[in-house]
Formats: structure tokens, C-alpha cells, sequence
């Protein structure tokens, strides 16, 4: 029989995983790099759904200190099921190990590495990456998480009719979508900025980064409980993802999104 790769893959979420990276990284704080190998590799706690990177010991230049148990493992605050993104602490560990304190210099960094109890990682200490103040990946600065290898964000330009509404209000509606087709995540529409009723958005304080598209400003719709946003555009680009530059999405799980006048499930709207 046919074997379907999503489900595969999602069977592998509950192991330790790793995987090599030939690329150069590198970890400051201020002007001082604290971190900087050609042997990393990519790993992933249990239940993680984004990488992490994990270094030799030798290539810190910190010292590696057992650190102190914390009052309340914040594992505890974790529900049993959920797939952990990058919302969840470094942290909550899922993986046997040791937690370790980071010196380097003037700068303490407490629990900013673990050390997991596993064979073929001895010798390796996870990081945390919002710790440190920039990371590199040769010469170029990651943002957000490390990228992780499988997977993907594919842009497709459409001639497709696509609409959203919100309580029977239309938001948006063009015949110019691009739509965002990325690993895990359901398929997004972006719009033209010409194509969107500005009159029905306002400004949301929120803001975030994307490792593959850059960073997002976020908008609001007038009557939705605070904090609910429901658009967002990379106002700041990545060069891979330059299509999306002056495009707003919507959450579709928070809105009725129509293409070609069908009403879209956001259950079939994930692609893996």
C-alpha cells in the first residue's frame, strides 16, 4: 500500500529528533559573538513543531552551569496534547535532560541551555534562541526561530475569485490572490491593499516575525472583542517571500473566506 507522508510525519512528533545543518552558526550578545559552529544540528524536543539549534559544547564561549530546578516546571502549564510552536518557552522541556545556566562575561542567561539525556546528542546543548540578540546562519540573520529544513512556503499568483466576510460585512475581495501555500499551515489568501475596505480595519499594537516572510504588523476589525485580530501584512519582506510585500491576509478561521463563490472549511484548508 501507498504510504501518505503527512501522517508519517506526524508520528515522528512525539520522539526526540535531530537533524545535521552544514551552515555556520553563529550567537551574540552585544558585540560578542558567544556561539559559533560548523557542527550544529537542528533538534527538536518532543511535541516541538519548530527547531531548534543545538551546538557542541566546545563551541560556546560561555560557562555551562547545572542550573538550579525551577520552583514550577513550566512543562506544568503546557496542556497534555498540544503541539508546541515557538509561543512555548524554551523552558518547558519534554525531553530527559539537564537544564544549564549560560555565563558569558558580564551577561547571565538563566536556563538558556539544555543538555538532553541522549546518546546521539552527548556532547551537544540545545539554546535558547530569544536569549541571545541576533543569530546567524553564515552571514545572514535569522529571525524568530531557526528555519527549519522540511518546510515550505510556496507563493502562487491566481486569477481566482476570492471574497471575506465578517457577520455578513465583506472585507476584501480581488481576482488578484496570491495564495501562501506553507507546511502545517492552512493555505492563506493575500489580497492587492487596493482590493481591501481600509474603512473596516484599525490599527492593532501587535506585531511578529516570521523566519520565512519577515515581520507583521496586524489590524483589527471596530466591535470584535480586544485583542482579536483578523489581518496582518509583512510590512518588511524577506527576499523569498517578496510576492507577499503590500498584500493583508485574514484568518480565515475567524472570518467566511469564499472562493469562486464556495464557502471555504478551514479544516480542508491545511496542507502538510
Amino acid at each position: 500500500m501507498a504510504l501518505q507522508i503527512s501522517p508519517a510525519f506526524w508520528n515522528f512528533l512525539p520522539e526526540l529528533r535531530f537533524e545535521p545543518t552544514p551552515r555556520r552558526i553563529r550567537a551574540q550578545l552585544g558585540n560578542n559573538t558567544v556561539v559559533d559552529s560548523t557542527s550544529a544540528v537542528l533538534a527538536y524536543e518532543p511535541r516541538r513543531v519548530t527547531p531548534l539549534y543545538a551546538v557542541p559544547a566546545r563551541d560556546i564561549a560561555a560557562e555551562l552551569i547545572a542550573a538550579d530546578p525551577p520552583d514550577r516546571d513550566p512543562l506544568d502549564a503546557v496542556p497534555p496534547a498540544a503541539l508546541m510552536d515557538p509561543r512555548y518557552p524554551f523552558a518547558a522541556h519534554t525531553a530527559p535532560g539537564k537544564r544549564l545556566d549560560l555565563r558569558a562575561g558580564s551577561h547571565d542567561l538563566p536556563g538558556a541551555g539544555f543538555r538532553p539525556d541522549d546518546l546521539d546528542l552527548a556532547g551537544y546543548v540545545l539554546l535558547d534562541f530569544d536569549a541571545f540578540d541576533r543569530w546567524l546562519e553564515e552571514d545572514e540573520e535569522i529571525k524568530g526561530h531557526p528555519r527549519d529544513p522540511f518546510h515550505r512556503v510556496d507563493a502562487r499568483q491566481s486569477s481566482r475569485n476570492v471574497r471575506v466576510h465578517l457577520g455578513g460585512q465583506l472585507l476584501a475581495e480581488t481576482r488578484e490572490p496570491v495564495f501562501v501555500y506553507e507546511t502545517m499551515l492552512p493555505v492563506r489568501t493575500y489580497f492587492p491593499r487596493s482590493d481591501v475596505d481600509w474603512d473596516a480595519l484599525q490599527p492593532s499594537l501587535k506585531q511578529s516575525v516570521c523566519p520565512y516572510k519577515g515581520t507583521a504588523t496586524y489590524w483589527s476589525v471596530a466591535g470584535q472583542p480586544k485583542g482579536t485580530d483578523l489581518a496582518w501584512s509583512y510590512e518588511t519582506v524577506l527576499p523569498d517571500s517578496a510576492q507577499l510585500k503590500d498584500r493583508v491576509s485574514f484568518f480565515d478561521e475567524r472570518t467566511d473566506v469564499y472562493v469562486d463563490d464556495a464557502k471555504q472549511d478551514i479544516n480542508s484548508l491545511f496542507r502538510f
